[in-house]
């Protein structure tokens, strides 16, 4: 918890973005930063990526091949998502909700995590977990500053 709030600290004004990868027992072992490149995608195709960084993520391709492919290799796999939202609640937007619904997507199992960044804090962090009737949530911390 404590990574991901630094590295939303750290990316703001934009948002942030990364991968975490466990198993069993332990669900959520490892912490791996991925680069957002949603600004990119706006800059090359801003009709079909109407949005930049500061609203929303593109995890890197190279990233997620990457870690996926540690995951594998290690008998673990990718058990969470997770990304900021500045200035915004911890929720899922109807693009994450897009975006993990989307038969495309390589980890339907995986869990997500939102961070709620307001000036210079975290101010709520929420996971949400997958589910037959679709994603379930549980705030995690509502922290004061």
């Amino acid at each position: 918890l404590h990574e991901m709030m630094s590295h939303a600290l750290e990316a703001r004004p934009e948002e942030c973005c990364g991968l975490i990868v466990g198993g069993e027992p332990e669900r959520f072992r490892h912490l791996y930063r991925c680069h957002n490149e949603m600004t990119a995608r706006h800059n090359e195709d801003p009709d079909r990526f109407p949005r930049d960084n500061h609203s929303a993520f593109y995890m890197s391709h190279r990233d997620v091949e990457t870690v996926a492919r540690e995951a594998e290799r290690s008998g673990e796999r990718v058990t969470g998502i997770y990304h900021s939202h500045v200035g915004a609640r911890a929720y899922l937007s109807e693009m994450d909700l897009a975006y993990a619904g989307s038969r495309l997507f390589p980890f339907p199992d995986a869990d997500w995590i939102v961070l709620a960044v307001f000036d210079r804090s975290v101010s709520e962090v929420a996971l949400f977990r997958p589910g037959p009737d679709g994603f379930q949530g549980f705030p995690v911390a509502r922290i004061q500053p």
